[in-house]
């Protein structure tokens, strides 16, 4: 009898195990949880492309907004573990698990949900407003906002989106009230400006570059620990004097916790493979992002990192929000 349950029990793991050997044998969804038109688009499309080539597989990206993110990604935290749903998500990942719970809401996802594959790019946002607007220099632009609290807009891609917290964490160093209106994603949030529905916006840089050189978005700082290769100009809020004024836009891909073993080590290689692939190489020159890649057991120590700096500059914007 024992002999029988054991060849049975080894009946049932040998196909799945034989599975995860031959993965992919069918397309794989990358989720990325804001619209179309934002970092996670920029980035995931073309890496996804380039991994198809490299897992001889479709990579299907599909958008799926809400939440400032929280939806996409909770949907992969909660998807089959069987690496056919990945997340190509941004540092926003780091901020619901922390503001949920400070607003009343529940958890809707945590970071121990997820096996980090890789970090791609990793870029500092940079204040942008119209390029026909009154804000020639930053300090124009924080002298209005001092003399007119909560006049000066600004969009985002979503209440503690990245885009939200860079902008609170710039008003909270300079001393300044300003107004937030949040979007489904950076997408909207940059066609806000450009449509003149807000006054500003911190953007990622891949996400601007375009409608900055063709005259319609104006520059003013970064949020950078240095000034930026692509725009040499701009200075940062730290050479400004607002030292703890630092934030970046990172894009990283991650597949469901407990995911198994080979599946993982398939997506590692595919993304190592893709973020030296030409096609991807010339994806990101072409909007003037470096890629920053960084294999699973480095992104994890950078991830960690990167959530504790994010957990500090969210629990301190939460009063101010809650009193609105």
């Amino acid at each position: 009898m024992h002999k029988i349950l054991v060849a049975a029990a080894l009946a049932l793991v040998a196909p799945a195990l034989q599975a995860q050997d031959n993965y992919p044998v069918k397309p794989i969804t990358m989720i990325a949880p804001f619209p179309p038109g934002g970092v996670a688009d920029i980035v995931g499309r073309p890496l996804a492309a380039s991994m198809e080539r490299f897992l001889k597989q479709p990579v299907l990206v599909v958008n799926r907004s809400g939440a400032g993110g929280a939806v996409g990604t909770t949907a992969v935290a909660k998807a089959a573990r069987d690496g056919y749903t990945i997340l190509m998500s941004l540092s926003s990942i780091s901020v619901f698990p922390v503001s949920d719970p400070m607003n009343g809401k529940p958890v809707p996802y945590r970071l121990s949900d997820f096996a980090p594959i890789a970090l791609v790019t990793a870029d500092p946002t940079v204040l942008v407003v119209a390029a026909d607007g009154p804000y020639k220099t930053i300090q124009d632009f924080i002298a209005s906002a001092k003399a007119y609290p909560n006049q000066i807009n600004y969009s985002s891609a979503g209440m503690y989106s990245t885009l939200h917290v860079a902008m609170e964490m710039l008003a909270g160093a300079a001393g300044i009230k300003l107004f937030h209106v949040p979007y489904q994603g950076g997408g909207p949030a940059v066609a806000a400006l450009l449509g003149g529905q807000v006054h500003a916006l911190a953007s990622g840089p891949a996400a601007a570059v375009g409608q900055i050189k063709a005259g319609k978005m104006r520059a003013l700082a970064g949020w950078g620990d240095k000034r930026l290769a692509m725009m040499p100009e701009l200075p940062t809020f730290k050479e400004l004097g607002y030292k703890d004024v630092e934030f970046y836009i990172w894009s990283g891909v991650f597949a469901p916790a407990a995911t198994p073993g080979p599946v993982i080590n398939r997506l590692r290689e595919a993304v190592r493979a893709a973020v030296t692939d030409a096609q991807f190489k010339g994806a990101m020159e072409k909007v003037q992002t470096p890629i920053a890649y960084l294999d699973a057991p480095e992104f994890g120590v950078f991830l960690a990192k990167d959530a504790a700096r994010l957990k500090t500059a969210v629990e301190k914007i939460v009063p101010a929000d809650a009193k609105k």
